[in-house]
């Protein structure tokens, strides 16, 4: 039985690992941590797991007895412990930005913050993509949730030289603010309302065009808004055609995804005329993708649908996981969501 420990448990996304991994037939939770709640049972925190028997303890990292180490810690913070881990000879897998970027001086540029850990680097961790990568890692940096939706439903125009300019507009539900309440999320601020936000400064973008940007100098640009839905990320994308394929067809666009995407467990591609739906990945690690239509413009209009809690974070962590541990991917993950 694997060993699994998380730091940093008491937020959405360490509730959501901890719904998963006590469902996880090869792992086994050994410890959660948390300095706020200390001795706190876990329950107290997230009711769903009344029977779990887990407790809060504030240990250092030196302290965990683990194979692998989730950090769901704030933004500066993963970067301080995850050395030690790692000399540790534990494996880490990072939900927050600290390792996301192949060049530390993006980070810098995008968080406001010193990059403290220059020497450890991070594979970017979207299976769909990098699967080779992270099976020889020790340390997998965790995609955002708007990155996730966003690169997947692009990649397949962009590594095939298709567009030259992406517009992603995506809409997420509240849940991913995180469960500290702001003046942004504060109910009379989201109830009936739609609620752009850093519309040309969010820092997903610089993550988004990290793996985007690189193919033939396609041009992207990012616009979340908030919409008053408690979890999931709708994501619209306009991606303009280049010249050498304006006159390609839908269905050659989606035999493009049906290339690239055909075996992967997890991505769906919808139906033609169906649209991906919050409600349809709600609970799940599954990415809804659709849309492949064309206008008189050549805009070509895709869209995606994830859990911004799951496969945009704590269950796209279990997948990498299991890659790590050379398990079954689909271990822990093959439960269809909730109902809406």
């Amino acid at each position: 039985m694997n060993k699994i420990a998380i730091i940093g448990a008491s937020g959405y996304t360490g509730g959501e690992l901890l719904r998963m991994l006590l469902n996880h037939p090869e792992v086994e939770i050994t410890d959660i941590t948390s300095r706020k709640y200390d001795g706190t049972p876990a329950h107290k925190i997230h009711p769903h797991i009344r029977d779990s028997g887990l407790v809060f303890k504030n240990k250092t990292p030196s302290e965990l007895d683990a194979d692998v180490v989730f950090t769901a810690t704030p933004h500066g913070a993963s970067m301080k412990i995850v050395p030690e881990i790692l000399d540790a000879g534990i494996k880490v897998i990072d939900l927050s930005g600290d390792y996301r970027y192949r060049d530390t001086e993006v980070y810098e540029k995008w968080y406001g913050m010193e990059h403290t850990d220059k020497e450890n680097k991070g594979v970017f961790g979207l299976p769909e993509l990098y699967r080779d990568e992270i099976k020889k890692t020790k340390l997998v940096a965790n995609p955002g949730c708007f990155p996730t939706g966003a690169i997947l439903s692009s990649y397949p125009l962009v590594k095939n030289n298709i567009v030259e300019r992406i517009i992603i507009d995506s809409k997420t539900g509240v849940s991913g603010a995180g469960v500290n309440p702001s003046e942004t999320t504060h109910y009379p601020n989201i109830a009936d309302n739609v609620n752009p936000y850093k519309i040309s400064s969010h820092r997903h973008m610089s993550e988004i065009q990290q793996e985007l940007h690189g193919f033939e100098d396609v041009k992207v640009s990012f616009t979340p808004h908030l919409v008053p839905v408690i979890r999931g990320i709708q994501t619209t994308s306009h991606s303009f055609l280049n010249d050498e394929n304006i006159d390609i067809t839908p269905d050659e666009i989606r035999k493009l995804y049906q290339k690239e995407y055909g075996k992967e467990f997890f991505i769906k591609l919808m139906d033609e005329g169906e649209i991906p739906h919050l409600s349809s990945v709600r609970g799940s690690n599954f990415v809804h993708i659709g849309g492949f239509e064309i206008d008189d413009t050549k805009r070509l209009v895709m869209l995606s649908a994830i859990d911004n809690l799951v496969k945009g974070a704590s269950g796209q962590a279990i997948q990498n996981m299991n890659i790590l541990l050379g398990i079954d991917e689909k271990l822990g993950l093959t439960h269809y969501g909730l109902h809406p």
